[in-house]
């Protein structure tokens, strides 16, 4: 099946049909994903959490993005694949952002980037937008801005917290997003952003109104262990079926009950007696 591109994910906004969206870190997973019929792949900053055991996004860096980005991409090249933009990778300077978007399309193959805030960074989408590059807005529950936050808090749940994300939103699509990410708001004022903008509008505990939807692989396959946000359904567990894989490893490796003789390698067997009587010479 052809890759999706923009346009057509706008068109699927017009005709009503929801995008399925997921993370991905590595190449088999990717692999899954594209063959799962995925719309699209983030190769998200949650990568710090997901994989290299961080406590948050914060200490995530560019050439990391890039090398997973990379590896998503051999695995998925048929799919729409999204970059996420690491903390301080577009925040210090206009061209600094151009340049570190840039590099996810020229060294790693994606076809967007995403970027976190609102009319902060208003300046850093317009010169990426300027410079070619598809772009996804993120509002709402921002990770690498959490601390502001008060935390990995819901957004939106006050009148002007919510007006403050619709301005927003407005903002960032002025400024030239093609696509936005709303995470932990609630479900109605989603709605009312995913009516009034003509993008794509992606949910991430956003509720079913949005364009689309975005879970954390992760999450979804029972892998992150650490917690579990009120927004994620799990679709199965394999951190107990890989946990009980290698309990059972472990104890067949101590009983001698592994490796079985259909696990070896047998010599040729014209070579056999030939050891044997090098053996018998040694002494052995």
């Amino acid at each position: 099946m052809p890759k999706k591109m923009i346009h057509e994910f706008h068109e699927m906004k017009r005709k009503g049909e929801k995008i399925a969206y997921l993370t991905s870190y590595d190449y088999p997973t990717a692999q899954f994903a594209e063959a799962a019929g995925m719309d699209m792949i983030l190769v998200g900053d949650s990568l710090g959490m997901c994989v290299y055991g961080y406590s948050g996004t914060i200490p995530v860096v560019m050439d990391q993005m890039i090398v997973h980005a990379e590896a998503v991409r051999r695995g998925a090249p048929n799919t729409f694949v999204v970059g996420d933009m690491p903390f301080l990778s577009y925040q210090s300077s206009l061209e600094k952002a151009v340049e570190n978007a840039g590099r996810f399309l020229k060294e790693a193959g994606c076809d967007a980037i995403k970027l976190e805030g609102g009319r902060r960074i208003v300046p850093q989408i317009r010169a990426i937008v300027d410079s070619g590059i598809v772009v996804m807005g993120h509002i709402g529950l921002t990770p690498q801005s959490s601390g502001q936050l008060g935390g990995h808090k819901a957004q939106g749940r006050t009148l002007e917290s919510a007006k403050a994300l619709i301005e927003d939103a407005l903002a960032i699509r002025e400024a030239g997003i093609h696509m936005l990410l709303l995470e932990a708001i609630p479900p109605e004022v989603a709605a009312y952003i995913t009516r009034t903008l003509d993008i794509p509008v992606l949910s991430i505990g956003a509720g079913v109104d949005c364009d689309g939807q975005l879970l954390i692989v992760s999450d979804l396959i029972g892998q992150f262990q650490a917690f579990t946000p009120k927004f994620v359904k799990k679709y199965c567990a394999v951190a107990e079926t890989i946990t009980n894989a290698m309990k059972a490893y472990v104890a067949d490796v101590k009983s001698a009950k592994f490796p079985e003789p259909q696990h070896t390698y047998s010599m040729l067997k014209e070579e056999r007696p030939k050891f044997d009587e090098w053996l018998k010479a040694r002494g052995k």
